[in-house]
């Protein structure tokens, strides 16, 4: 076990339990707390009723009341135990709505946080791991987030049990409540301890299942569709899920053994506290008159008592194990921001005016590196300039770019925008300032218009149809039956229509040229384009770019040439800077590459990259 794992919950059960009361509280779920109490009176209510039917009647009979007074008897008890069974019924339906939606506020509150939450945090194993657990605690009904109420009102039934036993047997002899207690207890600790094997053991079973899982996944798994009917892969996933179920099987076999000796233990207590129980009875019975009705009330209310014992401590097992969930989901909500999102500099409207973006002595080192990615970088984005950034796999390039954007902040120096520490500025108006085109992006399920806007509401079409018409899809989605109300993302619509990867590259395009912020970052915006539409897409990039800041990654070095300035990023560093000409005549890095890439342009025949 790590270091990670040992590290005992920041909150501990009853801080735990107290969240979730308060949130049900504040959520205005204040029914959740109310019917649970009442269904546990409603519980014990229907156990006391249980156990003085027989006896009562049993007196009665002994006592030989008129017949009608008997069937009266009889009712009375029937009508009750109908009655709270009833009202048991109904508050179990109502109560389940009020749950829910207390889970449901958890959910969105996690989803909140996982969509806001500063861009490091994304990238933190830390965060990643909790963030995990936490979804894993809210994922359904049966989760801790949810079964917690089940747990408290089982907890509150038990104790009010629990107390009402001990006032009817306090007319016992007290060793008798004190036999009863302990051999409750022992039977309880050695059937947790024996039955715990599955919880030590968890990581064992755990890796069994994430094995067949993922091999069951696979075969399911349309994007492999191909390579297992290509390579007849079926055999060999037959056989890795046939080994990881043998495993599965062989603990669950070894485990049922283990529980097996638990089972005895509790039915060894069991028979020896009712052995005392029913000799103790029998002696009142014989030698200080006992009824019959009476030894039997008292039996039941023996067996009914250790009943209680042991479900308020198995209550309390739950609640705990539960409340260490529920400390995962604290946790990750309140999991630190290490950027302004809510506070920090407002930008106000002439910001947006005239962007300057410095990276003064920038240096940047992902967490558990033993080196820096970047290396006293200094740049100066300047308004309207159109920047391109070029380099090897690996160089730094997309770091650099998620440092102007504020996506990371550097290890050292400064990123200023317009003279201010971006760290000063709220990020997400710092956001507000780029529209961008990265390598991953995603095709929400909804028309392609709400694609581009970002938003189903409000929306500009004139505005949508220009944007598609610069990134050259106009035509595309003008041949579609419903145009760009035409749905996409087949996971959600069967009828949805799937874009090739250019068509989709062209959509992310549209979607950045809709936000029109001053400042576009476009990561490798055509490489799912094939050479044509390439060329297509640079001929219309300086009017997409007009009057706006700019900056473009490429590894195709000739389609970078219509930039105002280009930097070449190597080993961490600007190794070399200027226009494609100047880059050309310094006979550097930068020439060597373009022309390693040119040779095979010129003999594929393409003459486009042999133009200065």
């Amino acid at each position: 076990m790590n270091k990670e794992e040992k590290k005992p919950p920041k909150y501990n059960m009853w801080q735990s339990t107290r969240y979730m009361v308060s949130l049900a509280w504040r959520e205005k779920e204040k029914k959740v707390l109310v019917l649970g109490l009442l269904t546990a009176v409603l519980a014990v209510g229907q156990n006391l009723l249980s156990l003085y039917i027989t006896p009562t009647i049993l007196s009665a009979v002994e006592n030989k009341v008129p017949a009608m007074q008997l069937v009266l008897t009889i009712l009375i008890f029937t009508g009750l135990l109908m009655l709270t069974g009833a009202a048991a019924s109904y508050i179990e339906m109502n109560i389940l709505f009020g749950r829910i939606q207390v889970r449901m506020a958890i959910i969105t509150a996690l989803n909140r946080k996982m969509a806001a939450t500063s861009y490091p945090n994304i990238s933190s194993e830390q965060f990643k791991k909790l963030s995990a657990k936490a979804r894993e605690a809210i994922s359904g009904n049966s989760q801790a987030t949810e079964a917690i109420w089940t747990t408290l009102t089982e907890l509150s039934k038990n104790v009010l049990g629990f107390v009402v036993y001990i006032l009817l047997i306090m007319s016992l002899e007290p060793w008798l409540i004190a036999v009863t207690c302990v051999t409750a207890l022992g039977g309880y600790f050695i059937t947790k301890r024996l039955n715990e094997y599955g919880y030590r053991h968890r990581e064992e079973v755990a890796e069994q299942e994430k094995k067949m899982w993922y091999y069951s996944g696979r075969a399911e798994n349309q994007s492999a569709a191909k390579d297992i009917r290509l390579f007849n892969l079926i055999p060999w996933l037959k056989e890795l899920y046939a080994k990881a179920m043998d495993c599965y099987t062989a603990f669950h076999r070894r485990a049922n053994g283990v529980y097996i000796w638990g089972k005895i233990a509790d039915t060894f207590l069991t028979f020896l506290r009712n052995g005392i129980a029913y000799a103790y009875l029998i002696y009142l019975t014989l030698e200080k008159g006992l009824s019959a009705p009476e030894f039997l009330l008292y039996f039941s209310a023996v067996g009914g008592f250790a009943g209680w014992v042991t479900g308020i401590l198995g209550n309390m097992s739950t609640l705990h194990k539960q409340s260490l969930d529920i400390s995962t989901v604290m946790e990750c909500l309140e999991y630190p921001e290490p950027f302004e999102l809510d506070g920090g500099k407002r930008l106000e409207a002439r910001d947006r005016e005239k962007c300057e973006i410095r990276l003064e002595n920038v240096s940047f080192r992902y967490p558990g590196s033993e080196k820096d990615t970047l290396c006293g970088i200094n740049l100066t984005l300047h308004p309207g300039e159109k920047l391109a950034v070029v380099g090897l796999n690996g160089a730094g390039k997309t770091t650099l770019i998620k440092l102007l954007c504020g996506f990371l902040d550097p290890t050292e120096g400064r990123v200023l925008f317009n003279g201010t520490d971006v760290r000063e500025i709220n990020r997400r108006d710092y956001y507000g300032l780029f529209s961008a085109v990265f390598q991953s992006f995603t095709v929400l399920a909804c028309t392609v218009a709400a694609n581009v806007a970002q938003s189903e509401d409000n929306i500009d079409m004139a505005k949508v149809g220009r944007c598609l018409e610069k990134a050259d899809l106009c035509e595309k989605i003008d041949s579609l039956p419903k145009g760009a109300e035409t749905l996409l993302n087949r996971e959600v619509y069967e009828d949805a229509v799937l874009l090739s990867g250019g068509e989709t590259q062209r959509l992310m395009l549209a979607r950045a040229l809709y936000k029109d912020a001053p400042v576009i970052v476009l990561d490798e915006p055509t490489a799912a384009l094939d050479p044509l539409a390439e060329a297509s897409l640079y001929r219309k990039y300086n009017d997409m770019t007009e009057g706006k800041s700019s900056v473009y990654i490429s590894h195709r070095l000739a389609s970078t040439r219509f930039c105002d300035r280009i930097i070449l990023v190597d080993g961490g560093t600007v190794a070399e800077e200027g226009t494609h000409g100047e880059l050309l005549a310094l006979g550097g890095k930068y020439a060597s590459l373009y022309e390693v890439q040119s040779k095979y342009y010129r003999e594929g025949g393409d003459g486009c990259e042999n133009e200065e």
